[in-house]
């Protein structure tokens, strides 16, 4: 009897530790945004409070497990983006959306600040019909305030996202001078100061 006890009760502990683990899970959710170089679109949403993480890579193309070097040839289609990894408690999807807009310049054609080309191209990639309506109605809004005559901003269902190779991720993080030396030398902030004003 006291081992039939014993037993159940690692039961109802596992039981409960994997309950823990999904609701955990189930805690999080994942957008996926292109705004040129993806290491920077990764540094930017990684210091927005509610995303707990940014994983750079590559979406909307046409060729399978594309490389670095095939996507920034333009060969595959796909442009750079990110797969965020957010908590839907801390920040909403359409709090996403809204500061996005600030990290590009949505005038941008197959660009984005010294990078060009359509692996370039500036993206939300929407999940649902609801993430659907809120990218929509949010590129709509600011092309009603006249601030731009044209968004070139790509609205499109999300695609398989492939990760990009390991050193791409946290590559501000690793090589911070490398880093701030192309953002700085690319003009990004500076433009971005300009069209945000």
């Amino acid at each position: 009897m006291k081992l039939l006890s014993l037993n159940y009760a690692k039961h109802i502990a596992l039981l409960a530790t994997v309950l823990l683990m999904h609701t955990a899970q189930a805690a999080t959710a994942t957008a996926v945004f292109a705004g040129g170089c993806f290491w920077c679109t990764e540094s930017d949403f990684e210091k927005l409070p509610g995303v707990i993480s940014a994983e750079s890579g590559y979406t909307a193309g046409k060729v399978p497990n594309p490389t670095y070097e095939a996507v920034s040839a333009g060969k595959t289609g796909h442009t750079e983006a990110v797969r965020v990894i957010y908590d839907p408690a801390k920040v909403t999807y359409s709090q996403l959306v809204e500061y996005f807009w600030k990290t590009i310049d949505p005038t941008e054609k197959d660009k984005q600040f010294c990078d060009s080309g359509s692996q370039y191209r500036s993206g939300i990639y929407w999940g649902n019909d609801a993430e659907r309506d809120i990218a929509t109605a949010s590129r709509d809004a600011l092309l009603k305030t006249g601030r731009f005559k044209t968004i070139h901003t790509e609205l499109a269902p999300a695609s398989t996202f492939y990760p990009a190779e390991a050193y791409h991720q946290d590559y501000y993080k690793k090589n911070p001078v490398r880093y701030a030396y192309y953002r700085n030398g690319c003009g990004r902030d500076a433009q971005l100061k300009r069209i945000w004003k």
